[in-house]
């Protein structure tokens, strides 16, 4: 049944594959779990209830992405417009977070009007090809990034904004969770290299089980009020009621004192965020794949933007900033997930994670941070597709510019906002106007006006 329903031969994977796979792209999110009821608890939330909330939204999107679109995309609360939510929205503005989930859920609405219509569509078809190409290797470069400083490697200084953490400086803690990370990434990757099926996941829990041990042995030592816990899973179940302070809250509001043209503002900032960061998610993962057709294009595009947009105003009615398709995807499609069976596989880990939360949540950032190291390496392999020559120049410089700003502005919706830009600008002023689809355009003024207004 489920070789027909998810069509698992025509695609040339397994039913040990796929399931793998899920398992894979969810240990490589679980982290959400933890870190969005911690930022939403900044704007009055309540974790729990944000952490339920999260879960079945997750459920409720990776579902629809596995049985609607049939792709192995995992869903669920977008990084990045988490913290606009709480700290630009709420904080900020000073709006009660009870508009902000009003804001994500008119969002969501529009979105599910925009897929139906084939905008959104239109808009990924429209992508040149090379610039489709420089997302995926962008991304790979970013989600590298946030597997640094997820293992603590990578960290602020004040006169070149990052650096190499310091290993002997407080080594019971930070210190040795850098040392784990690193060791982690060599053992993943040499699993990897061995074609050893499972290796990113085998990587995740060895590494996690290496830092139980450094716990019992003492070279690691768990520091609460520094943000260091105990790795050991607490079994505990979660309260359900509390989502109860969440649950259709966006519709329980009173809009006094909220200035509609700032609200209008607010909702098309998450519009545009969570437009592209989709997109650039979608572009990059499907380039991995290789699920783009002969013309760059993604067969299943429609249906997968339209689970992703039903998620997000779920997520809004159970409480909880946009649910969006996730990057960390491209971990499950690195351990050989094709199918929509990856993203049920989450699904379900995601429903199971509300009865043990605090198991799944224990998994620490450094063990999950090799997966996303590694996954960045495989995702930036597509560098050698670019076809950066004197000839092609105007294709290529975008390309590059979309790539290094990705991870250096912290965000796959920038990345693709300069290459736009930049794309539309250089064939114009090199006279190449017919290498221009008129979406492009239209896209590069839409950026501009991003930058200037918002």
């Amino acid at each position: 049944m489920l070789n027909k329903l998810f069509k698992l031969k025509e695609n040339n994977t397994t039913f040990k594959n796929e399931i793998i796979a899920g398992i894979t792209t969810f240990m490589t999110m679980a982290y959400i779990l933890a870190v969005n009821p911690s930022i939403l608890a900044d704007a009055g939330m309540d974790p729990t209830a944000v952490l339920l909330a999260t879960a079945i939204a997750s459920f409720i999107g990776s579902a629809c992405m596995a049985l609607m679109a049939n792709l192995p995309f995992v869903l669920s609360a977008g990084m990045g417009l988490n913290a606009f939510f709480a700290y630009t929205v709420v904080l900020g503005f000073g709006y009660p977070w009870q508009v902000a989930l009003l804001a994500v859920f008119v969002e969501g609405l529009i979105f599910i009007v925009l897929s139906l219509t084939n905008v959104r569509e239109a808009i990924f078809n429209a992508i040149p090809f090379a610039l489709k190409q420089a997302v995926s290797v962008g991304i790979g470069l970013f989600i590298a990034f946030i597997g640094l400083q997820n293992a603590g490697l990578s960290v602020g200084n004040a006169s070149t904004l990052v650096s190499i953490t310091s290993f002997t400086e407080n080594f019971t803690t930070s210190g040795i969770c850098a040392v784990l990370a690193i060791v982690g990434t060599f053992l993943t990757a040499i699993l990897y290299i061995k074609q050893v099926k499972g290796s990113i996941l085998i990587g995740i829990l060895a590494t996690w089980i290496l830092g139980i041990l450094c716990q019992f042995t003492g070279i690691y030592t768990p520091t609460p009020e520094a943000g260091y816990y105990s790795l050991l899973p607490v079994f505990e179940m979660t309260d359900f009621s509390r989502l109860g302070t969440t649950f259709g809250q966006c519709f329980n509001l009173d809009m006094v004192g909220v200035d509609i043209f700032n609200f209008i503002v607010i909702v098309f900032s998450f519009l545009f965020v969570d437009l592209f960061d989709t997109l650039g998610t979608l572009i990059g993962v499907s380039t991995k794949a290789g699920m783009l057709d002969k013309d760059g294009k993604l067969p299943k595009i429609r249906p997968a933007l339209l689970a992703d947009a039903i998620a997000t105003s779920a997520g809004a009615v159970l409480g909880t900033s946009t649910t969006t398709t996730f990057v960390e995807s491209s971990a499950g499609v690195a351990a050989g997930g094709r199918t929509g069976l990856t993203a049920m596989t989450s699904a379900v880990l995601f429903l199971i994670s509300m009865l043990f939360a605090p198991i799944f949540t224990a998994i620490p950032s450094f063990a999950t941070a090799p997966a996303l190291i590694i996954v960045g390496f495989l995702m930036f392999s597509n560098v050698t597709q670019l076809k950066l020559d004197e000839d092609n120049y105007t294709t290529a410089i975008p390309a590059y510019l979309c790539v290094i700003a990705m991870p250096l502005f912290y965000s796959i919706s920038e990345g693709i906002s300069l290459g736009v830009i930049s794309y539309v600008l250089l064939n114009l002023v090199c006279k190449k106007t017919k290498e221009i689809n008129p979406i492009m355009y239209v896209l590069a003024v839409l950026f501009i006006l991003k930058y200037i207004f918002l």
